[in-house]
């Protein structure tokens, strides 16, 4: 947590070098070529898988309560979240339930989106600006919304 507050947390502009060096030393497996960016949060770095090439924007939230999967070439944009962990509101106990997150190669969540538990975006699928995905997105999908819904297939062009 300490180290989390002061390196990650911080608004000191580190670079990602150093930041890649201490998750890695916590657990996490990293890729290379990794940017990540002030002010961001990681809960349990041992429960995460980041590929090659990724870009994590300031305050994105990683609140990995369990297995976090974020594949080649994803972007989370500044402020997104990735929320692996509810509560159940059946249960005066507020029992916590999680749920696994998986972002497969390509795929970008857009600043301020949520991705909820259990959720899989599958590859190069897109959640745009202040959506939250409750359930699984299609590849080369564009998704909008609260829930998210498909809007249009993302087209990719050289």
């Amino acid at each position: 947590m300490l180290t989390s507050s002061i390196v990650f947390a911080g608004g000191w502009c580190l670079p990602s070098s150093p930041k890649v060096w201490l998750l890695r030393l916590f657990g996490a497996k990293v890729g290379e070529g990794v940017v990540i960016k002030p002010r961001v949060l990681i809960k349990y770095p041992w429960m995460l898988t980041i590929g090659n090439h990724v870009w994590i924007g300031e305050r994105v939230w990683i609140e990995n309560h369990t297995t976090t999967v974020i594949g080649d070439h994803c972007c989370l944009s500044q402020g997104a979240m990735l929320l692996c962990g509810n509560h159940n509101y059946k249960k005066s106990t507020f029992d916590l339930i999680v749920g696994k997150i998986y972002l497969e190669e390509g795929v970008w969540i857009g600043a301020h989106a949520v991705v909820c538990p259990g959720v899989s975006c599958r590859s190069h699928a897109v959640l745009s600006v202040n959506s939250v995905a409750t359930s699984e997105l299609e590849p080369y999908s564009i998704y909008q919304g609260n829930p998210a819904v498909k809007i249009r297939n993302r087209v990719m062009k050289e």
